[in-house]
């Protein structure tokens, strides 16, 4: 199905989804099915109310058209940075401030709690900061041994 998928943008921004039968569904909205482990794979198109319009199985096969609009929607309103590099912590004890590198600069943030940290699948991490923003961990067993020998004496 994924190679069929008519979107576009209308006047005013918004995702409109072109179906089989010529109807237009505007401000449909892209929704990873596992954000983490296939980031590509599995994104439903909704309408309001969550209702399916469209199921992309994998993006890497979608138009260069619908590629970009969805990608383009989907960091539009997903913020969850990538930890590279943990430099420093304040403390081994909560709450403490983690020093980190992402994917989209340095940064520092508290951490209330060991308990925000959590597990998603096997190797990756989701961290809570104090503020309610998520960074991401994409696999703690290929971090480096610095960062792996902090995040150990958090788990």
């Amino acid at each position: 199905m994924s190679t069929d998928i008519q979107l576009r943008r209308d006047a005013f921004g918004k995702l409109v989804f072109t179906g089989d039968d010529g109807v237009d569904v505007v401000g449909v909205v892209p929704v990873r099915a596992f954000p983490i482990q296939a980031p590509t794979r599995g994104i439903s198109l909704v309408r309001d109310g969550g209702k399916e319009v469209a199921w992309i199985d994998d993006l890497a096969n979608a138009s260069e058209q619908v590629r970009s609009l969805v990608t383009e929607e989907l960091e539009g309103r997903e913020f969850i940075p990538e930890i590279l590099h943990i430099t420093d912590v304040s403390s081994f004890a909560t709450p403490c401030t983690w020093f980190v590198k992402t994917d989209r600069g340095e940064t520092q943030f508290v951490l209330k709690v060991d308990e925000d940290i959590r597990r998603v699948g096997e190797a990756s991490l989701l961290i809570a900061d104090n503020h309610g923003i998520n960074f991401l961990v994409r696999d703690m067993f290929r971090i480096d041994k610095h960062s792996r020998k902090i995040l150990d004496r958090f788990l």
